[in-house]
This record gives C-alpha cells, structure tokens and sequence, in this order.
C-alpha cells in the first residue's frame, strides 16, 4: 500500500492504519472502518497527468475507503499512472439521500482544495449515492464526470428479498435490515429513477457506466446471490447488468467479472482511464440494441427485466429442534439447486427425493453479500426424480432460516407477472396455456407495505388465490409495496410445480405506481 497523505483530521491516520480491511460494496451488513465524511488524499506522484482531473474514489454500502486499498491495486496503479488521487467515507448503511448530502459537503471542499472539477469512481451503492449529491444536492458543479462500477441504479432484487415475509425476520436477526438496503429496493429505485432522470440537471454531467456477468461456482461467496438474481437476468451476485445501466449514460464494458473483483485497478482502469482525459468526448449516448421503443426512463432495465423467469421457490420460518419443508418438482426439471440459509454453521440437513434417496450439503459457506453472516448449505441435484421432495433441518437451537430451492426447467419462463396490472394497483398471474392447467393455479398472497427504513413494515393482504384471480393492492399511501406469491399447480403432463414470486412497486405522494 503507498503512503497516503491526509487532507484533514491527522488523528484518522491511526484509525486507518490499525483497521481491519472491509469489504466492498456488497449488498450486506459490514464492520467498515473510517468515520463518515473523512476524506484524504493519495500519494502525490513526482508529475500530475497532463490533462488529467483528480480521481475520487466513493465505496458502496457497508464498506470504507479502505476497499480501493486494502487487497485492491487500485490506488497503486492510480499512482504509477500519474494521477491525483482522492478517497472518502460515507455512512455505510444510511440512504442516497443522507449520503448524497454528506457527499455533495465534501466535494464542494475537495473543489476548493484541488482548484478544479473531480472525476467520480464509483462502485456499487457509491454510484447511487454520487447520483444524488449532483442531482439533488446540487454537487454537479464540482464533478467533470462519473464512472460507475456495478451500481444498482434500478436497485436490486436481493434488497427486495430482504424485506420479504420470507427473509425480512432472518435480515433483521443478523442486522441486514437497514435505510441503504430499504432505499435499494426495486420498487423505490424506480421512483428515485424518475425524479432523478426527470431533473434538466442530469444531462450536465456525463455517466459512464460498467456491468459484470460472474458470480463464481456453486458453492462460492456470491453464488446463491447469483443464483437468486438470475431469475431476473445476468448479474455479478448482487447486481443485475441491467440496473448497471443507465439509458443516457455510455456503458463502457460488461464482463465476466463478479461484484467485487470489477472494482480492482487491474480489472477496470485500463478500460476507463481513456475517459479520464479532457482531450475524451463529455459523453457517448447508449447503445441503440439498449434502448426500447418505452420512455426514456429506466428502459434499459425494462428491456432486460421483461423477460424474467419464475425459476425459484422461497420459504421460510423458525423452529426449535427440527423441522421439515416440503416442494414438488416437475418432470423435465434438468437440475434443482436447494440452498438453506440460517444463523448457525452447523445445522443438519437432509434432503429426500420421491425415491428416497438422500442428499446432504456438498458445500456450507458464511454470506459475503446481502445477509452477510448467515450460513449457506448447498445442495445440487442433476436429473431429480418428478415428485415429492422433503428437506429435515435439525438443530439443537432454535434457528432461523431461508430456503431457496433453483430450477432448470422449461416450465421457468412460462409464467410471471403481469407488470402493467401492478401498475394499476392490481395482481394478476400471467401464464402460457399450453404448458399449465390454468384452473389448477392456487397459493398465497402476501402484500406488506413500509413508508421508509425506520418504519416498522405492516401486512395489508394475507390470502389464498384460485385460478388466478385479480387481486386488488389496498393503499396504505406514500411507500414501498412488497408482493409476494407462492404458486403451486399443474402442468398439462398432470406433473406438480411449485414457484415463487416477488416484485415491489412504489407509491408516491401523488398516487402514482412506480415498478421496475
């Protein structure tokens, strides 16, 4: 690590340096170190960059400044290429907007100090944040340009999960429930997107954006996220490449990187240092194969989203001793991917197939990513016998738990749904005809509504469905509606399935639906 030379408060330099590396940016709790709006210099090389602007570097959520330093060749790479360097600490689990004003405060002083306009590196929630201080905080003046590196700007179905009936009590027993991950939900997103995309000061400033597509093995740290956000498309484990995406912003690259190795130098600066230059155009419009036919708004993630698949079963729920979840599987399924998530390494688990074979974890790993500091036990099994499948959990202490159980099947993109409904306050299942007994379709209904992150969620509608009826969304008012189904029925073969679906939209102050 170069020496670094603080702007400052000296007294951060002993917390730096005796700190613990954090994580960086993944969508989870974290122990960052720094104190929020902390902000310092990097070693200034023997000759700044003819041309260059200085580099701020802004972390995500639940991370620090150390995470362009500590096990990342970011900063040394700045250095040897010649660049001034700035990095900054932000509160690591409050909202854009806490964010967004703290930050706008320390670019105004790091435009003071520097004598000219920064360029933003950002990754994961930073971009989000970094958004908002130009946007709504008026720090556009400061900033020359934005590079953003995996961030949700159309937030992320993992925050969604974690304020579901399913998961919300386990992300709140292991502290993962909080205003960073409230604001990141889709639904919310999508209202941030339209005041912030609305605003004439956007066009001021231009994005630059990337996007990864690799989430590891099975059995990885950002695996089950990948394995969860793929119903929604390709993502890094925590981020979809569609909300990477910005429909006025210029993508750079999307890659087979994972959420956080996009964020070290020698994986992305030589692919935005082009960029960094005053010689470089101020901006290049998107792709036209990104942009559809809809408003300009969110489109990008709009194209991609629509063609979702209906590819996992969640359940959830707490016990003492032991316990027992039972699923079916549908023939043709190539593959089933059950992964079972608590507080505790060594819970016991068993699965037994309609044959009565069993199966037990081929890989337990501790979460990097949204409920970071839960268990995993994965279970992968190839050709499944169509049928009953029960899952026997036992553990000598009461245990909280997530089960996620992945689908390889053709049956996935045959029902989802229907996102104009929502948009009219209303719930309806979509479904291909030729592959699913309509008349068969019944389950569970959950809708919870929350104003904000420090406002206790409260349950509007529990019921059971048949046939796919329309089900109306009750207004509580201004806030972030969760809807959530369990749907079983039967496919045209006479074979069961069981899904699970999960969307939020949001309701402003004006009525108006928001969904992503």
């Amino acid at each position: 690590m170069k020496r670094l030379s603080f702007t400052y408060v000296l007294v951060f330099l002993l917390m730096f340096s005796f700190a613990a590396p954090a994580e960086a940016g993944k969508l989870g709790k974290g122990d960052p170190n720094g104190t929020p709006g902390e902000w310092f210099t990097g070693e200034i090389p023997n000759q700044v960059k003819d041309g260059s602007y200085p580099l701020v570097f802004v972390h995500g959520l639940n991370s620090s400044s150390s995470t362009w330093i500590d096990d990342n060749n970011m900063d040394e790479i700045t250095y040897n290429k010649n660049y001034w360097t700035a990095y900054i600490n932000l509160y690591p689990t409050k909202n854009m907007w806490d964010n967004g004003k703290l930050l706008s405060d320390k670019l105004k002083e790091m435009y003071e100090h520097f004598g000219q306009k920064v360029i933003l590196i950002t990754h994961s929630k930073g971009g989000v944040d970094a958004q908002s201080a130009l946007i709504h905080h008026d720090a556009y003046q400061y900033v020359e340009k934005v590079i953003t590196l995996s961030t949700p700007h159309h937030g992320s179905q993992l925050a969604d999960l974690a304020y579901s009936s399913w998961a919300g009590w386990l992300a709140e027993i292991i502290g993962n429930k909080n205003d960073a991950t409230h604001s990141l939900q889709t639904g919310y997103m999508s209202y941030f997107r339209d005041i912030t995309d609305s605003d004439p000061n956007r066009s001021l400033t231009p994005y630059y954006t990337f996007g990864g597509t690799d989430w590891g093995s099975f059995g990885g740290s950002l695996y089950w996220g990948g394995l969860y956000l793929s119903q929604y498309g390709k993502n890094d484990g925590a981020v979809t490449v569609a909300s990477s995406r910005l429909s006025y912003g210029n993508e750079i690259k999307v890659s087979d990187w994972d959420h956080s190795s996009i964020k070290e130098g020698s994986s992305t600066f030589p692919l935005f240092e082009p960029y960094l230059s005053t010689k470089q155009p101020t901006i290049q419009p998107l792709k036209k194969s990104f942009i559809t036919p809809e408003v300009e708004i969110a489109s990008t993630s709009r194209e991609e989203q629509s063609s979702e698949e209906a590819n996992i079963l969640v359940r959830g729920g707490q016990y003492s001793g032991q316990t027992e979840e039972s699923f079916s599987v549908e023939g043709g399924t190539d593959t089933i991917m059950l992964d079972w998530m608590s507080q505790y390494e060594n819970s016991n688990i068993t699965l037994i197939g309609p044959d009565n074979q069993e199966y037990t974890p081929s890989s337990v790993f501790k979460d990097e990513s949204m409920f970071k500091g839960a268990y995993h036990h994965q279970i992968k099994v190839n050709n499944p016998s169509d049928g009953q499948w029960t899952l026997f959990a036992k553990h000598n202490q009461s245990e909280s738990y997530l089960m996620q159980v992945s689908f390889e099947s053709d049956l996935n993109d045959e029902m989802k749904l229907d996102k104009q409904a929502l948009t009219a306050k209303k719930v309806e299942v979509e479904t291909d005809n030729n592959k699913i007994k309509r008349d068969t379709i019944k389950g569970d209904i959950i809708i919870q509504y929350s104003k904000n992150g420090k406002t206790k969620q409260q349950r509007l509608t529990k019921e059971k469905f048949n046939k796919l009826e329309e089900l109306p969304i009750k207004n509580a008012g201004q806030g972030v509606y969760h809807i959530m189904m369990d749907i079983e029925g039967d496919t045209t073969d006479n074979k069961s399935f069981e899904r699970t679906l999960l969307h939020t939209i949001y309701i402003d102050e004006k009525g108006k639906v928001h969904r992503p």
